[in-house]
């Protein structure tokens, strides 16, 4: 078993952040480009490779954020810029503050969806050539999409938000289909809409999209099994956080209102939960957690340059086995490193000791 975990997004080197903005300007070729981002995925394995764990992304280098190779892949999107996916009122510590950013106006689906291309089937296959670990791939959870949609915006394509997710869970059916077929074995969802709802405000949003608190626990969670069902020994990892972006954060709050619903209700072998301060809550819904499923607790903050210890991260895990026996527990960061392009308040030495300290906490708890 996967005792040492990741998330997904690693920092971006900023070769890869200024060739990005080159390309996107026309002074720089698609090869010498690539070249880059082949350069940033070897960096982010090799790093994750040195730190001692046994699986690896490839650090989402090919995206601007987890949630925009959707958008970038498929037709039917409307104007788009990193700002749809940096939204919302951000919270931060003293030394991020707090951040307030519009949904843009002009963002939204206006047609109906139509696939250009594989959302995540280069990074899988370069990445597998880069390593002998263990793959795991990130994809979004299709209800993360609902902010996309609107009845002003979108009502002509789709009159309905069941509509528009009905065909983005087809689009990433067929991409988990895809990456089985050429061998991943692991494979992550990322769903932290979810947590949202755990907020008045955002929930207020969500539900403005058409769907109660009720249905984002039954339909958007009927649709996250549609994509994943079917493929015997393959993973499945189910990600749930609170925002991550800038080093701030979106809401706060215990999983509770969610877990029986989630936690039991999901078919993900692996649930990937955000543990890293008071803001998660206690232990206690890890209790709603079936028997044939891991709680992975992201112990390890992304959000700072925090330095945990193995002798910390192993009483936090002794504390959580009063809820959970420590053999159906593993442990990770408790979100990526960098969500999107923009990445979190912490250096690259900062991300590879973080790393290793998973390593060798797991090492010490499981042997």
């Amino acid at each position: 078993m996967i005792r040492a975990d990741v998330v997904g997004s690693m920092l971006r080197p900023p070769e890869l952040v200024d060739a990005r903005e080159r390309y996107a300007n026309g002074d720089l070729s698609t090869p010498d480009f690539k070249r880059v981002e082949d350069e940033a995925v070897r960096r982010a394995i090799k790093i994750q490779e040195e730190a001692g764990i046994s699986v690896v992304t490839d650090g989402e280098m090919r995206r601007e954020s987890f949630q925009s190779q959707m958008v970038e892949a498929t037709e039917g999107f409307g104007e788009f810029s990193i700002d749809s996916y940096l939204w919302g009122e951000w919270r931060g510590d003293e030394a991020v503050g707090d951040k307030a950013t519009e949904r843009p106006k002009t963002m939204g689906v206006v047609g109906r969806l139509r696939r250009r291309r594989h959302l995540s089937v280069e990074e899988f296959v370069y990445a597998r050539a880069c390593t002998d670990l263990v793959v795991k791939v990130t994809l979004p959870s299709p209800s993360l999409y609902a902010n996309f949609w609107s009845p002003e915006m979108s009502g002509e394509a789709y009159p309905t938000l069941d509509a528009f997710l009905e065909d983005v869970a087809d689009i990433l059916r067929e991409e988990v289909e895809e990456l089985v077929r050429l061998g991943a074995e692991y494979i992550q969802l990322d769903a932290p809409h979810y947590p949202l709802l755990l907020d008045p405000a955002t929930r207020e949003f969500y539900e403005r999209r058409g769907w109660n608190l009720d249905r984002w626990l039954s339909r958007g969670v009927e649709l996250d099994n549609f994509v994943m069902s079917g493929h015997p020994g393959v993973t499945f990892a189910f990600h749930l956080c609170r925002g991550n972006q800038g080093s701030r954060w979106l809401v706060s709050g215990s999983y509770e209102p969610l877990a029986a619903r989630i936690f039991g209700g999901i078919n993900a072998e692996r649930l990937m939960l955000e543990y890293d301060d008071e803001r998660s809550g206690t232990f206690e819904p890890l209790a709603h957690v079936p028997d044939d499923k891991v709680a992975v607790l992201g112990l390890v903050t992304t959000k700072s340059p925090r330095r945990e210890t193995p002798d910390g991260l192993e009483a936090r895990l002794r504390e959580a086995s009063r809820f959970i026996p420590l053999e159906r527990l593993a442990i990770s960061p408790q979100c990526g490193f960098a969500t999107s392009v923009v990445g979190n308040a912490l250096s690259f030495e900062d991300e590879a000791r973080k790393l290793r300290v998973l390593a060798e906490t797991a090492g010490r708890v499981w042997g």
